[in-house]
């Protein structure tokens, strides 16, 4: 049976590399391509990276229900369209949500038996330093985001997973073990937020 797998992040936690990184590893597992109404980044390419639609057509698919998920970040609409996921699933693939949290507690609710992983930063300076390394954004928008991301980091505790993204390679693993575990009818216990929480606490306090 396949997997829908909801993995979340405050912005520049690293999250898109570890995807992208998971996708190059495994057979059978594909990521949703979300329809959003921002505009396209320089090199982001229509329906590969989004489904660029417009404000009305967006809200035109929320009427129609055509939406597992959708919410609205930073002035832009983002939403996971059902039809899309029902086809992977049907063909037995494994399909990843790079969704926030709000999108997460939508699935979950539609979709209890769901995967869902949370990406930490070790801290926050190092959360402020790779956001700022990757160029994307102005000052004034990296410290929306930074002023965002307390709001999603708590949340953490409604996902069934944490992961810390310190060493990237290390988080990787922690994310392969997980899917591993899933294709196996296995849960991993180790990686779940009840021992996370215990294990990385002086990280999660300073964190939150």
């Amino acid at each position: 049976m396949a997997n829908l797998i909801i993995i979340a992040a405050p912005s520049g936690c690293g999250k898109t590399s570890l995807v992208k990184a998971l996708l190059d590893s495994y057979d059978n597992l594909c990521v949703s391509v979300s329809h959003t109404t921002r505009k396209a980044r320089k090199g982001e390419i229509d329906g590969e990276n989004y489904h660029f639609i417009s404000t009305s057509a967006f809200r035109e698919m929320i009427d129609n229900n055509d939406f597992i998920e959708h919410a609205e970040v930073f002035g832009n609409m983002y939403g996971t369209a059902r039809q899309n996921i029902k086809e992977k699933l049907e063909n037995n693939v494994d399909i990843i949500l790079e969704i926030d949290w709000q999108g997460a507690r939508q699935v979950r609710q539609n979709m209890p038996d769901s995967i869902s992983i949370f990406i930490l930063p070790p801290s926050i300076n190092t959360l402020r330093e790779r956001l700022t390394n990757r160029g994307q954004d102005d000052e004034d928008t990296i410290s929306k985001r930074m002023a965002n991301s307390q709001t999603e980091i708590s949340h953490y505790n409604e996902f069934g997973y944490l992961i810390i993204n310190n060493q990237f390679d290390s988080a990787l693993n922690d994310l392969k073990s997980i899917i591993d575990d899933y294709r196996k009818n296995t849960k991993n216990i180790e990686l779940s937020v009840e021992n996370q929480l215990l294990r990385h606490k002086y990280i999660l306090k300073e964190l939150i």
